[in-house]
Parts: C-alpha cells; sequence; structure tokens
C-alpha cells in the first residue's frame, strides 16, 4: 500500500486499487489520494477501534489448493499448500493441484524461467493429479485447469468489489497496481471483470510491498471521546478541543526528531446520524456537518435529515520520511520490443492454446510496446498480457497494461 501510494504519486495516478497476490493470500485496498482507513478491524474475533489501513484479505493464492465439496463443487481455498510441499510442480510431495499449477498446465508460467531459471518446477508432476480432479468432475484437464483460474479469479473480484464498488467507488475512474508473486498472472482479468482500464505492474513485483517499509513515514494517532450534537456546538468549541491533541502530537514528532516542515497534522471527527451505532470518519473542514452528509450518502447511498453527532475527534501526526529515489531511464527507446524477446509458447486463452511470445523484463526500456498475448517473465513474477490488451513501458520501468485495445 505504502509503495503503491507513493509510485502513484510519482506517475501522476491518484487513483489506485491495489492487488497483492502472494502463495497463500490476496490483500486489496483502494487509494484516492490517501489510503482509506478504518476503524473497524477485528483481530482474532475482536473488535479493535484504532485507525489502520483499510486493507481487505482473503485466502487466494497462487499456492490455494482446488478441492470439490460434499456436493460436488469445485472450490479453491482458502486452504494453501504452502512453500513446503507447495503445488505439486515444485516436486516437494505435493499431490494437491493449485492454482500455481493450474497456470502452468495452462501454459501462463514459463518453466524455464521460474523465479529467474534457478527454481526447477516440473509440468509432468502435474498430470496424474489433475486428471484424477477431473474425473471427479466429469471434466478434461484443460477445462479443470481454467475453472481453478476463473474461480480463483472470482473470489478475488469479490474481494476488489468489496473495497470499491460496495463503498461507492467506481472502478472505472482507477488504476489497478498488481504486486506480489503471482499478481500479475491474474490482474488484467480482473480489471476487465470490473471496468478497470488500465493496470499498472511496477518493477520487481514480489518485492514491492516491501519497498513499503523504506518509504513510510512516521504516523502517531490521537482521539478524543466528546459525544457533542453538532447544532449546539461551535466551531470555535471543536477548535478548542483539538488544540491539546495537536499539541502533544507535534511535542511527540519533534521528541521524534522531526522539525516543524516535515510534519504534517491531519484532523478527522467520527460522526453519526443521532440513534446509529456506527460512525463514519469525516476530515475535519468548517462545514463538517455537510461533508458528514455527503461521504454518508457516498458510502451507504442515502442521507438523512435527523440529528448528527460527533462521537470522536482524531489527530493524525505524520512525520515525513526522506524518500529514496527510484531507478529512471533517461532515454526513451523505440517502440520495437522484439530485442527483450525470449521465446515462443503455446499459452491457453479462451480454451485454444495459442502462440505467446515471451519478453524478458530486465531487457525492455521505456518506450517498449508489446502486444497480447504475451507473458513478460522476471526474477519475482510473471505478467500474463491476454489478447486484445497492450502494454508499455514508462520512465519508471513500470509496465502499464491497457486493458482492452
Amino acid at each position: 500500500m505504502v509503495s503503491a501510494l507513493h509510485l502513484g504519486r510519482l506517475i501522476d495516478r491518484d487513483k489506485l486499487i491495489t492487488f497483492d497476490m502472494g502463495g497463500t493470500s490476496t490483500d486489496v485496498s483502494l487509494i484516492e489520494g490517501a489510503p482509506t482507513l478504518t476503524t473497524e478491524t477485528k483481530v482474532n474475533g475482536s473488535p479493535v477501534k484504532v485507525p489502520m489501513i483499510d486493507i481487505h484479505t482473503i485466502g487466494a493464492g497462487g499456492g490455494s489448493v482446488a478441492w470439490i465439496d460434499d456436493g460436488g463443487i469445485l472450490r479453491v481455498g482458502p486452504r494453501s499448500a504452502g512453500s513446503y510441499p507447495g503445488p505439486v510442480c515444485y516436486g516437494r510431495g505435493g499431490r494437491e493441484i493449485t492454482v500455481t499449477d493450474a497456470n502452468l498446465y495452462l501454459g501462463r508460467l514459463s518453466p524455464d524461467h521460474f523465479l529467474g531459471g534457478e527454481m526447477d518446477v516440473e509440468p509432468s508432476l502435474i498430470k496424474e493429479p489433475l486428471e484424477a480432479l477431473s474425473r471427479e468432475l466429469g471434466s478434461t484437464p484443460q477445462e479443470t485447469a481454467s475453472a481453478i483460474i476463473e474461480i480463483a479469479n472470482s473470489n478475488m473480484e469479490r474481494a476488489i468489489r468489496q473495497v470499491s464498488v460496495q463503498r461507492g467507488y467506481d472502478p472505472s475512474e482507477f488504476s489497478l497496481i498488481t504486486y506480489g508473486g503471482a499478481g500479475g498472472l491474474h490482474a488484467v482479468f480482473l480489471a476487465r471483470a470490473i471496468n478497470i482500464p488500465e493496470v499498472i505492474v511496477p518493477p520487481n513485483p514480489g518485492i514491492f510491498s516491501a519497498m513499503g517499509m523504506i518509504l513510510a513515514d512516521l504516523v502517531k494517532d490521537y482521539s478524543l471521546t466528546v459525544m457533542l450534537r453538532s447544532d449546539s456546538t461551535p466551531t470555535h468549541t471543536i477548535e478548542e478541543l483539538f488544540q491539546p491533541l495537536v499539541e502533544r502530537a507535534i511535542g511527540d514528532l519533534e521528541r521524534e526528531g522531526f522539525p516543524q516542515e516535515r510534519m504534517r497534522i491531519e484532523k478527522s471527527l467520527d460522526m453519526r446520524y443521532r440513534g446509529q451505532s456506527y460512525e463514519i470518519s469525516v476530515p475535519y473542514e468548517e462545514d463538517y456537518i455537510s461533508a458528514f452528509h455527503r461521504l454518508h450518502e457516498k458510502t451507504y447511498g442515502y442521507r438523512h435529515d435527523r440529528e448528527v453527532e460527533i462521537v470522536n475527534l482524531r489527530v493524525r501526526a505524520i512525520g515525513l520520511v526522506e524518500k529514496p529515489d527510484l531507478p529512471v531511464f533517461k532515454e526513451k527507446d523505440k517502440e520495437d520490443s522484439s530485442h527483450a524477446i525470449l521465446g515462443v509458447v503455446k499459452t491457453a486463452f479462451g480454451g485454444e492454446f495459442k502462440d505467446t511470445r515471451i519478453y524478458a523484463r530486465e531487457k525492455l526500456r521505456w518506450g517498449n510496446r508489446i502486444e497480447g498475448g504475451a507473458i513478460v517473465v522476471e526474477y519475482s513474477s510473471t505478467t500474463l498480457i491476454p489478447p486484445d490488451s497492450s502494454a508499455h513501458v514508462d520512465r519508471f520501468g513500470n509496465l502499464i497494461i491497457k486493458v482492452w485495445k
């Protein structure tokens, strides 16, 4: 999330849906100028009323296991094969077909370039367990592998809808930024399903999330429960109540070594209609009541003429750290990307295996274009560019995929 926010600002994308798919789980979140926050998090089933970045996690990853339930229906996840024994193709004794196995069977992963060619994956190991699973379903191995991918995509699509459509956002106004080891194999299909026009794949997507550790600002949160009626509380009273929180926040940041010019103070109000049992957080402004009505309508689809209550005052103190410069290309190259082609493989799209070019990510330069279908391989991940889509490389080395030609 932090890495995505930083990159988005560099490339002038302030509306992003982040999609981080690894081996066991998928994390999705939404950025509209800033990360969306929530105070409705649960940890081990217990509610935690502390402001946190709103990240929705599901059990869907490359290692998610395909299985048949008691009704004879194919399911995928949330159980994972993990890294050991891992997917069947790892050759570590795994016998349950996973999402990674399905992608490999469909030709969407290159066995010669997995983990930069340093790890052997064996397609032949998939044959027997996939055929056994297919017999139980009464389908062919190719149909079963395709169904596994479609089910996994459907699970992840619901997660993305939960952080966007279900909260009043239009996905067509956003870009999908994908990272994690498995995200690039699924991102374009998800974007098409939700009508997101663009997918962004940063360099080294497998470690992109970890980069956020060196980009993250220091954040401290403060709150005060006030239980005020908005119609009888003047603005100057709210300002006076905010002041001790602000002073404490500034003092704490100064003790952390931040000068005034590297501080940012954000104020918000937890507000609700009188009689409600839940609140929404509203950035503090002079006409905060109108701001609450607008945000409530956007979030829940309606507004009341009922009295509004202020439950909590919140202050977020941000100490701005120095950000490292990301590598950039100094000169733009030609559109032709043929110099990066490693070979051609057969890949399944729409039930048919088609010739698909494999590109080396490290050989691509600013301005190069790739027409789908194509596979882009690098050490930490693989990106699939389906037919009827295309990609170009920007000055930061990002793959910018146009979902529809």
